[in-house]
């Protein structure tokens, strides 16, 4: 067990809390593979019959991957093809789809920045999955803005967002709020952050079996005060915009709208990868017919894709790196995006008998 990954058990409920607070939880290898190893093991043990995943601090469950490690491990190896990134993806993916899986009440708190990877540990599916947001949450698939795409299974919970949100969300990476989370269906409950605490007593009180239902009803009790959803209000505005056949005529929709939404949504595209918009916008596609498994199959082999390419290389460098904000994408505008850039993503890396996640 990494120093950044705790696990306890108390009355019959698992508890993991993940502690790498200056770094907002990043998650690195060691990381993944003390929470996989955590939920194997408590997935085949019958003392235990629920699981929490929560943080030690209330900036962030978790923001996402390390992507410093991205960037060191990607610019070491020609064409990215790093050991070490193509360990930490196989692995990441493989837990996105443990957690999706997972067969007993599995909690995840919220509470805090939740972003790119966050997401994928928090997403759990709708058997089990009690995901609970806060006044503090600030939830989002930012990478589009790192050239890279909104992964960790977001093929498939974006694109099962109402109408055509979960579009918007990965293709403009702005953040949303708890009311905007609950509407998306990228949340369940509410609990304001000063009543943790109790949430916690609750947990704490109550033997796993009966957890997901107890943290429904609490939350339920609690749901009026996230207040009103701006993605609700501002639905159909939304929908008309990004319903478009294409990621060029979705921008040019949006030029032609005063409305502050479609100002904001346009000037958050124009600073994103047009390349990755791209592939983005294929991959919502393809992702809305498929199961998760193959999601995170697809994903998986967009990865090595855009490593090859190296545009996430570049926009890490620029983000996180020398914090020039001032990324050099590959190609620089949306009209030198050809659809063959665009499909050469998505063939094969791998023979499907040797992909690294054939056996989800």
């Amino acid at each position: 067990m990494t120093d950044h990954v705790h696990a306890k058990v108390g009355n019959d409920t698992g508890f993991i809390t993940l502690d790498r607070p200056k770094a907002m939880n990043a998650l690195s290898l060691d990381m993944i593979r003390a929470i996989t190893g955590t939920l194997l093991d408590w997935r085949d043990n019958d003392d235990i019959s629920a699981v929490v995943i929560r943080s030690t601090t209330e900036k962030a469950l978790c923001a996402g991957g390390d992507i410093r490690f991205f960037h060191a491990a990607g610019r070491a190896t020609p064409q990215g093809g790093s050991a070490q990134i193509e360990d930490f993806f196989t692995e990441e993916y493989a837990l996105n789809y443990l957690v999706h899986c997972f067969p007993k009440p599995y909690v995840a708190v919220m509470d805090g920045v939740v972003m790119g990877g966050g997401m994928g540990i928090a997403q759990g599916g709708p058997q089990c999955g009690v995901r609970v947001v806060t006044d503090r949450t600030r939830l989002a698939m930012p990478e589009v803005n790192i050239g890279l795409f909104p992964d960790v299974g977001g093929s498939y919970f974006l694109s099962r967002a109402p109408g055509k949100l979960g579009v918007y969300l990965a293709l403009t990476a702005l953040a949303i709020d708890a009311p905007d989370a609950l509407y998306c269906g990228l949340a369940d409950h509410y609990v304001p952050a000063s009543e943790l605490p109790q949430l916690a007593d609750l947990v704490g009180s109550t033997a796993g079996a009966g957890l997901r239902e107890a943290v429904a009803l609490f939350g339920r009790s609690l749901r009026h005060e996230a207040g009103p959803s701006a993605l609700q209000a501002h639905r159909a505005l939304i929908d008309d915009h990004f319903a478009h056949r294409s990621v060029d005529e979705i921008v040019a929709s949006l030029r032609s709208d005063d409305h502050p939404v479609a100002r904001t949504a346009l000037a958050a595209m124009e600073r994103r990868s047009p390349l990755m918009m791209r592939v983005t916008f294929e991959m919502m596609r393809r992702g809305a017919t498929m199961g998760i498994a193959d999601c995170l199959r697809m994903e998986r082999n967009l990865v090595r894709r855009t490593f090859e390419h190296g545009e996430v290389i570049e926009g890490v460098r620029a983000l996180a790196i020398d914090k020039d904000n001032a990324p050099r994408w590959n190609p620089p505008s949306l009209d030198g995006v050809t659809d063959d850039m665009v499909a050469r993503f998505f063939e094969p890396a791998w023979p499907t008998w040797a992909h690294p996640l054939r056996h989800l």
